[in-house]
């Protein structure tokens, strides 16, 4: 996605010390299996993308067949009969939510069925380290490797080229370059590594290491991200084991970083792109060069040189990112720009070696109908932006896919472009509300793209972002419990901050006035019951913690909510439009409000302190019935309105928590949580106040983290909304 985030490889020895661990579920997963519920159906609510798709592979040697990664949201498998994307490793779980940002994929041309994933999305010390799956069934199952390193699918560098690498002379050896730790050989498939002996690259903590690894007949090329643009930062090897600088290779601050390269076979060139900078930001130079491989001559081959005029007086910066050959045609190339603003994004294609190049931009026609967010409340969506990863299908010459920031667009005739993308869902999301009431079952907020309403969940929302204003960064979404039509919502825009609905969601108005800590630091926001009183909750400030704020005439004008506790996010009672509550996680107090949030007094003390994984969350209907989730002490709830609160000893751990429709026959709404038994942290459902659980996902459907928020639909039973931090909405319902 758009936000970015080293444990040294400790020798040959300790990299070699890797595990191979089959995805089989042992007894305490079988064990939770034989006390699920009912089968449940696994769904994407639909939004179609979202996040940065870094690298797209067409398989060399199937028709129809190809691969792409996410930064933070997994890999996935094209179907082109089907014409959609199938995520592959939806089964990693809460532990292992940091392999669901994909590093590098790699295919085997000889076994159609192989496919190999570098996973590992930060190289942070708090980070886990990275690890390999390996498939022989284009990733239906997997087994997995544990490395001895960090890998950085979400780091600077993650639209570069593919560092994992199946050599060409021998399907059992595979290559992989690493951010801080030198490049790894394997020579058993991927099921252990080693350090390469002989490679030129000196790794260091805070450098990009290898870029791509990329082979151009039986000769190996590995770009190395950490020149200065007088050193050598492409190397190549014939024998697997000698490596050498290639010669007379491209140098400059145009040429400092080798992005991505693709070889021609018919003609024996290798292209690459080049950068002064990693990317996907931050790149203001860039070049693109061939090289005549049987010949070692070098050609710049540039279609347009960054530093120009833009159309707005500003100078025209940019890098060049994705590169791809194509496989019928000798001399056909396409290549993409990146980091290019103001004259936007475009790919470049040619059909003589580089010698001429036509922007396909300047005729494309898009049309995003399926996805209408990629408008981004504008009169009409970019071309594209954070380009990457640009692919062009060996079997079909007019077929050129690239990722975005935002999704994967496709032509088929080098004219007509829209997002090649269903399957693909990478939202991060962070809130989620399922009115009681209206069209729209489902309203969420989200990483990039903001607020959305979802009159259906099998289709991109009609009206895309929300708008008026448009916000990128959603930090809070609430209704009226009385008056569901009322609904408000917070986040990080261009301009006023927050907003109001008067007709459920389907548009919005801006608050004519906010706070000052709104422009800097807008949190979560509440409304009372009846939507008289909007109580809005911020961050801190160059380290001063700022004030919540209340208002009782929509957002016209505002005023400090006394004894608010600072951080602390709003809750409002749904039954009793007086009443208002926030837990202070620092003190481990109650704090409540009976005066429509004018001032708040501290109640029951004494809970879970210093929790950052806690929700406080009030029961449909009812007044002063809440519940607090916490990640190290489980479930409290209270019915005096937060004055007592009792523990409950059902699960060991909770991180978020929901209401839903009552089962037939139940006084209490069916109760959601993401929690923790002894065996696993998993989705599970209570019918009877919390006295009991069901598990109600499966081993299958996990998605990494998914603790920021939940919903569940209060008309239809069963029916829960996972927010996930990379897969989407993930809803599922009874089957």
């Amino acid at each position: 996605m758009f936000a970015s985030r080293r444990a040294v490889l400790g020798g040959v020895a300790a990299a070699a010390a890797v595990s191979a661990v089959p995805f089989l579920p042992g007894p305490a997963q079988a064990a939770e299996r034989e006390a699920a519920a009912p089968a449940y159906r696994w769904r994407n609510a639909v939004i179609g993308g979202t996040g940065f798709v870094t690298g797209i592979l067409f398989h060399p040697s199937v028709r129809g067949l190809a691969y792409s990664r996410t930064d933070i949201g997994g890999a996935y498998r094209w179907d082109d009969r089907a014409a959609r994307w199938t995520p592959l490793i939806d089964h990693l779980g809460w532990d292992d939510w940091n392999l669901l940002g994909v590093e590098a994929i790699a295919l085997d041309p000889a076994h159609p069925g192989r496919v190999y994933l570098a996973v590992g999305t930060y190289t942070q010390p708090w980070a886990g380290n990275g690890a390999v799956l390996r498939s022989d069934d284009r990733g239906a199952t997997w087994t997995r490797a544990d490395l001895g390193v960090k890998l950085g699918g979400n780091e600077d560098g993650r639209g570069a080229g593919e560092r994992l690498l199946v050599d060409p002379r021998d399907s059992g050896t595979l290559w992989l370059g690493t951010r801080h730790d030198g490049l790894l050989k394997s020579t058993d498939r991927g099921a252990t590594w080693s350090v390469a002996s002989g490679f030129p690259g000196v790794p260091s903590s805070g450098g990009q290491g290898v870029t791509l690894l990329v082979a151009a007949g039986r000769t190996l090329y590995a770009g190395w991200g950490d020149s200065d643009g007088t050193t050598a930062n492409l190397f190549r090897t014939s024998d697997g084991t000698t490596w050498e600088a290639v010669p007379a290779q491209p140098s400059g601050t145009s040429a400092k970083v080798p992005i991505r390269a693709s070889y021609d076979c018919h003609t024996r060139e290798l292209y690459v792109t080049y950068a002064d900078a990693p990317g996907p930001n931050g790149q203001t130079d860039g070049s693109v060069h061939k090289l005549a491989t049987a010949r070692g001559r070098w050609t710049d081959v540039t279609p347009v040189k960054p530093g120009g005029t833009a159309s707005d007086g500003t100078a025209d910066t940019f890098g060049y990112g994705g590169v791809s050959v194509d496989a019928r045609r000798p001399g056909t190339v396409v290549v993409s720009t990146n980091d290019r603003w103001t004259e936007i994004d475009t790919v470049f294609r040619s059909t003589n070696g580089g010698r001429t190049w036509t922007s396909l931009k300047d005729s494309a026609v898009l049309d995003i109908s399926e996805t209408p967010f990629l408008a981004f409340g504008a009169d009409k969506p970019k071309f594209g932006w954070w380009m990457q990863a640009l692919a062009l299908d060996p079997y079909d010459s007019e077929h050129i896919v690239y990722g975005t920031g935002a999704t994967i667009y496709g032509t088929r005739d080098l004219r007509h472009w829209a997002p090649q993308i269903r399957g693909l869902e990478e939202t991060s999301v962070r809130q989620l509300i399922s009115p009681p009431t209206g069209e729209a079952h489902l309203i969420s907020g989200n990483g990039d793209v903001g607020v959305m309403y979802h009159e259906r969940l099998t289709a991109s929302p009609s009206r895309g972002m929300a708008t008026n204003p448009v916000f990128w960064n959603a930090t809070g979404i609430a209704l009226a419990a009385a008056r569901p039509s009322y609904v408000v919502r917070s986040g990080f825009g261009n301009t006023i901050n927050g907003a109001f609905s008067n007709d459920g969601g389907k548009s919005w108005a801006p608050f004519a006035a906010q706070p000052d800590a709104a422009r800097t630091a807008p949190g979560p926001i509440a409304t009372n019951s009846d939507g008289s009183v909007l109580l809005w909750a911020f961050g801190d400030s160059n380290g001063t913690k700022n004030p919540a704020q209340r208002s009782a005439d929509n957002g016209t004008t505002w005023s400090e909510a006394a004894g608010f506790p600072a951080g602390a996010t709003p809750v409002a009672d749904p039954a009793d439009p007086s009443r208002f509550y926030a837990y202070d996680t620092g003190t481990g107090t109650l704090f409540a409000s009976t005066d429509g949030g004018l001032t708040f007094t501290g109640r029951a003390s004494g809970l879970p302190s210093g929790d950052a994984e806690f929700r406080l969350a009030a029961a449909p209907a009812r007044s002063g019935d809440l519940w607090l989730s916490t990640k190290v002490n489980g479930l409290y709830r209270s019915t005096d309105g937060g004055a007592t609160f009792t523990k409950l000893t059902s699960c060991r751990a909770s991180y978020t928590l929901a209401f839903g429709r009552a089962a037939d026959g139940a006084d209490y709404p069916a109760v959601y949580h993401v929690g923790a038994s002894e065996a696993i942290t998993a989705v599970y459902r209570s019918d009877d106040g919390a006295k009991s659980w069901v598990r109600v996902n499966d081993d299958q459907h996990q998605w990494g983290y998914i603790g920021a928020a939940i919903a569940a639909d209060p008309r239809v039973y069963g029916r829960v909304y996972i927010a996930t931090n990379g897969r989407g909405i993930q809803y599922g319902e009874p089957v």
